[in-house]
């Protein structure tokens, strides 16, 4: 078997490998974005600064309650976090949810409040094309 060809488990593996790297990375980017220090991120998630350091660097890989509490602390959708980690399959969004969500100036508080209001237009757009 050459180098290029590999096993499944082997490639399995560096999938998983890959997905804690990049879930690590996203949280170092977010918690920077939110000017938070480590330790303030660390103390709001209820986990220690070493392991919080080993989640970033890729080195260990949260669970999901975990991811919980760290989008709790950095104030973002824990699903965003679940779907990069590889807990959640990406669903499908509209250009409008997109660009919502990727405005690193509004808090996700304000994401989700202006996502409410485009689906509740949506939805009442939707109701009245509707045929009696």
């Amino acid at each position: 078997m050459s180098k290029i060809e590999s096993n499944p488990v082997e490639q399995v593996g560096h999938a998983v490998g890959q997905a804690v790297e990049d879930i690590g990375g996203y949280i170092r980017q977010q918690r920077e974005i939110a000017q938070v220090s480590l330790r303030q991120l660390a103390k709001l998630a209820g986990v220690s600064n070493p392991y919080l350091s080993q989640v970033e660097r890729g080195l260990r890989r949260p669970s999901a309650e975990i991811l919980q509490q760290i989008a709790k602390g950095l104030r973002i959708s824990a699903e965003v976090l679940y779907v990069r980690a590889g807990i959640l399959e990406e669903r499908s969004a509209s250009a409008v949810t997109d660009a919502v969500l990727a405005d690193v100036e509004l808090t996700e508080r304000q994401k989700q409040a202006l996502l409410e209001i485009y689906h509740s237009f949506r939805r009442e757009n939707e109701r009245s094309d509707a045929p009696d």
